[in-house]
């Protein structure tokens, strides 16, 4: 039997030095919040080609408009995302009628989104609103399901707990992405993060659900030989169902999905990759730390130190 759980302090230490990069990025730089979030607009063009104006010289619009924010990002296809605060439509039209007459050619739309201050709080507070709601009914929904299974509070704990660390992770890629690929934190965003949570949630309640009918079955068998037989037997279940299906869509889609899908689909790659893998090395090795109550030893180790 593959012995899973005698390194689990590996596993916590490996999870450590993935989440803590991003989450110093995001400390240093702030949040990259997009106008879903912050308020504002976000202006997609196509210049005929060869007629395209230089940065300096859309910046230098969106001056004489009044809007002195505007950050420009190519993409593949040859245009240009321009985002900035709120432009009215009358402001839109002022700003598109400049950029012809600029380049002396017709500029296409290829989208026009805008947000108001007021809905981009709405959608952020509601966004952490959701994410509360989530691990209150983990510890509710897995303590009544395991209600029969002695110390049935600790695997809510402990999923919520597995749960937050594949958040971490997910926040500490955009950390990264932000850095290097200047992404920014939108609805996709959410939606990967909210998907992430779902999924993370069902692994660990497949693996508890294994241990829970092993403890049954198995009750003289020692707790930590116990949760490393039921880890074992779900690996297949586990590679099969997300790195065999899932995680190949998911990274066909980051890699020809284009510029507009591949952050989302690189962070929902990552984010349940995190999920599989904390439910086998972080959720289950925690239970076992509780039920062993290693951090006494710590404690007591410390003392004689």
């Amino acid at each position: 039997m593959i012995d899973i759980l005698s390194k689990r302090y590996y596993y916590f230490i490996f999870s450590v030095l993935v989440i803590l990069p991003g989450l110093f990025l995001l400390a240093s730089n702030g949040l990259p919040l997009s106008i879903d979030f912050t308020g504002g607009s976000l202006f997609e063009v196509q210049f005929a080609e060869g007629k395209a104006l230089n940065t300096a010289n859309i910046l230098t619009v969106y001056e004489n408009a009044g809007i002195d924010d505007a950050q420009i990002t190519s993409t593949d296809t040859g245009s240009l995302i321009i985002r900035s605060s709120f432009l009215s439509n009358e402001v839109r039209d002022e700003i598109l009628t400049a950029l012809q007459e600029g380049s002396g050619a017709a500029v296409s739309v290829i989208r026009f989104d805008s947000v108001g201050p007021s809905i981009g709080k709405q959608v952020a507070s509601r966004a952490a609103l959701a994410v509360g709601v989530a691990a209150l009914g983990v510890i509710v929904y897995i303590t009544l399901a395991f209600r029969k299974v002695q110390n049935a509070f600790r695997y809510g704990v402990c999923a919520v707990i597995a749960m937050i660390h594949d958040v971490a992770v997910v926040f500490s890629i955009a950390g990264i992405g932000a850095l290097f690929f200047d992404w920014q934190m939108d609805a996709l965003f959410l939606t990967a993060l909210l998907t992430v949570i779902g999924f993370s949630v069902q692994d660990k309640v497949v693996v508890f659900d294994r241990i829970r009918e092993n403890a049954n079955l198995l009750r003289k068998l020692e707790y930590e030989k116990l949760v490393n037989h039921s880890i074992v037997q779900t690996l297949q279940r586990s590679i099969n169902t997300q790195l065999m299906t899932v995680e190949f869509l998911l990274l066909s889609l980051a890699l020809f999905g284009g510029i507009t899908l591949q952050e989302f689909a690189v962070i929902l790659l990552v984010g349940l990759l995190s999920g599989t893998y904390s439910s086998i090395f972080v959720a289950a090795p925690i239970l076992v730390l509780w039920e062993k109550r290693e951090w006494q030893t710590w404690f007591r180790r410390g003392a004689n130190a």
